[in-house]
């Protein structure tokens, strides 16, 4: 079979086709036929050596992907060949097992079912960005743990990087759930993404007075805001949050250190959590990965241009173009056909 390995960490030029036989799934797992896998910032991030160590054997890139399962280890139950599926973190601890391959084989624990409405592009964006913004409305001290219609009525949700893959899924939970969302953007362009994807306020962040807009919606402050940008964010965070509101950090764009300013957070009783796929438990991942599917079934989560998340279509063939566009900040989400 065809697939795309590194074998050295680098820029994207590492990145090498070659032929892998396929493998066998033993007990526990499942081997799914790709369709797509996508792209997300730790795949290109995994491969240039900004975290993780060298590969000490080639390496499959992406954790994110769609297909049909094609065959069935000893001792999974509820998968079959056949189906049709999503995954995420297929490559974690494993490998050989990243979905830029037409097979890949994973813990079966890996493996979702993908809702008969959607196809596999949306398969491929709902890992990672779709996991970490549940993972994000769902970590305040007295907020819900699930999602669903209802559960966040009466709440409001600030997300900030509202044009981003995660920053549009969590406006599109968030939505779903019954929050009012404000959402930040740097340009108009971003604010139109933002409001196609449904946050009833858009606020950019560079204006003066971007405080004051977001106070105008909620006075007393903000229940919860997802956060991709700790350190150029904080003190605006700070400014509009609600005592005992609870900032969830899952990036911090830009670089700019966190420090957070300890005397204003004892004040505001603030709750920060900080949010990471890989060490939050297949438990939680699972229980996001069905809420995603319900919220799937009942319209409320799409992609593409109308859905404010423009969709980046590569060929397996060059995968290199694919990562580089992520790693250059692509606007909306990058896929690539198997």
């Amino acid at each position: 079979m065809r697939a795309i390995v590194y074998a050295n960490k680098g820029d994207a030029s590492v990145l090498q086709p070659v032929q892998r036989p396929l493998e066998e799934p033993a007990e526990g797992e499942v081997r799914v036929r790709v369709a797509v896998s996508g792209v997300n910032p730790t795949d290109w991030k995994s491969r240039s050596g900004a975290f993780g160590r060298a590969p000490a054997e080639p390496t499959v890139p992406n954790h994110d992907g769609a297909g049909i399962v094609d065959a069935v280890g000893s001792g999974v139950a509820g998968i079959q060949a056949g189906d049709r599926v999503w995954m995420t973190l297929a490559g974690d601890g494993r490998p050989a097992s990243g979905t830029a391959q037409e097979y890949t084989v994973v813990p079966a624990e890996r493996v979702f079912p993908l809702p008969d409405g959607a196809d596999f592009d949306v398969g491929a964006s709902l890992g990672i960005p779709g996991a970490t913004a549940h993972r994000a409305l769902t970590v305040a001290e007295d907020g819900p743990t699930r999602l669903e219609p209802g559960a966040l009525r009466d709440r409001t949700v600030l997300v900030a990087g509202g044009a981003g893959a995660v920053g549009n899924a969590a406006i599109q939970l968030a939505r779903w759930a019954g929050a009012t969302v404000i959402a930040t953007v740097s340009s108009e362009a971003k604010a139109e993404l933002a409001g196609r994807a449904g946050a009833q306020h858009i606020v950019d962040y560079h204006d003066s007075d971007a405080t004051d807009q977001i106070r105008a919606v909620a006075a007393e402050g903000v229940d919860l805001i997802v956060e991709v940008a700790a350190g150029a964010n904080a003190e605006l965070d700070q400014a509009v949050l609600k005592p005992r509101g609870t900032i969830a950090i899952y990036a911090n764009d830009g670089g700019v250190p966190f420090a957070p300013d300890v005397r204003a957070n004892m004040a505001l009783n603030t709750r920060y959590q900080f949010v990471l796929l890989y060490t939050v438990g297949w438990d939680r991942i699972a229980r996001a990965a069905a809420d995603l599917n319900q919220a799937i079934d009942d319209g409320a989560f799409r992609i593409g241009e109308q859905a404010g998340l423009p969709i980046h279509r590569f060929d397996l063939d060059d995968l290199s173009a694919a990562h580089d566009a992520v790693e250059s900040g692509a606007v909306g989400k990058v896929v690539v056909t198997v």
